[in-house]
């Protein structure tokens, strides 16, 4: 059985363990904030330097979702190298490097180990201003709630891992969603992050392998709120329902449910659940912010989104309607 370790505490850190945030903070002695964060796993795409893409924005994103910007960062690899060639785990870093020059962070280093299964992600360092940092308890009653990306990349990955290769390329079934998959997965969150600061966000997190609920309900949690989402605001990539339908759903929507279930109340009939708990449950990879902000500002700020080329929508809101920690689903 493993031991709970203890909760850190010091006068610096600004954020720890202790409300389930997206990444540590410590305060600097010129009064910026340091963000520090790591995240890594295992392929879910087949092309090498996709991955590394995917796999280094979604590392930096819990930095934006913090309100901050990454500064650089270490790679973090396990390598099978007596079965796949260096030469591909090149393509792989390579692919993290593409992504940290588009997002202006440098990788100046990391540490690799022999492993049974490749895995490669990244522990990045940025910063913030004390005074504008986004967590998980910043959230207050009466903030609306925009969401950033589309739902839906975990089921496109399983589906893509259980399907044959002919359907991803050119002209084959999955090919477009596929490609709409991998648009949300490489794009960063810091046109996110700024909208969110420019809208006067004080509360985000970003939407990754607990899915949205997990995510959202750490925000009411910190927060002491309700949270309420409107299901037909939500943006999905097209023909993730269908392939929900096909039977095309992660090994971790259900323990995603699992976990969240107690939290939520759901206002519609057992159909309207039934269609919704695969999209909403579905374990993100590299998944868009969900940031409150004020309800007269929230509109301009997912419009401005969109125009930026994300798949922005006010989802809902922050209300002492729904009892503190709990999400309403409508």
């Amino acid at each position: 059985m493993l031991r709970h370790l203890r909760t850190p505490s010091h006068p610096d850190l600004l954020v720890g363990t202790d409300t389930a945030d997206d990444a540590a903070v410590w305060r600097r002695p010129d009064g910026r904030a340091l963000i520090a964060t790591v995240d890594f796993f295992t392929p879910l795409v087949d092309d090498a330097r996709t991955w590394g893409a995917i796999a280094a924005a979604n590392a930096a994103s819990d930095v934006y979702a913090m309100g901050g910007r990454p500064l650089f960062a270490l790679n973090v690899v396990a390598w099978p190298q007596a079965r796949l060639p260096l030469d591909l785990l090149g393509e792989v870093l390579a692919g993290g490097e593409q992504t940290a020059e588009a997002g202006g962070w440098l990788v100046v280093g990391g540490h690799t180990v022999d492993g049974e299964e490749p895995m490669y992600g990244q522990a990045v360092i940025g910063e913030a201003d004390e005074a504008h940092l986004l967590t998980n308890t910043g959230g207050r009653p009466g903030q609306a709630l925009v969401l950033t990306k589309a739902l839906g990349t975990g089921v496109v990955a399983t589906a893509v891992k259980r399907s044959e290769v002919a359907l991803v390329r050119p002209g084959g079934a999955l090919h477009a969603l596929y490609g709409q998959a991998v648009a949300s997965m490489t794009r960063l969150n810091d046109v996110g992050a700024a909208v969110a600061r420019r809208a006067g966000a004080t509360a985000a997190t970003d939407i990754t392998g607990f899915g949205l609920l997990g995510h959202a309900r750490k925000v009411a949690a910190g927060s002491g709120v309700g949270l309420r989402l409107e299901l037909d605001r939500l943006p999905v990539l097209d023909g993730v329902e269908e392939l929900v339908g096909a039977g095309f759903v992660p090994g971790g929507t259900g323990r995603n449910l699992a976990d969240v279930s107690p939290s939520l109340r759901w206002a519609g009939p057992a159909a309207v659940r039934a269609r919704w708990e695969p999209i909403v449950a579905d374990p993100q990879t590299s998944g868009g912010l969900l940031f409150a902000c004020p309800a007269e500002r929230a509109a301009d700020a997912a419009a401005e989104l969109r125009e930026a080329g994300h798949a922005a929508a006010v989802v809902g809101e922050l209300t002492e309607a729904v009892p503190a920690g709990v999400i309403e689903l409508v």
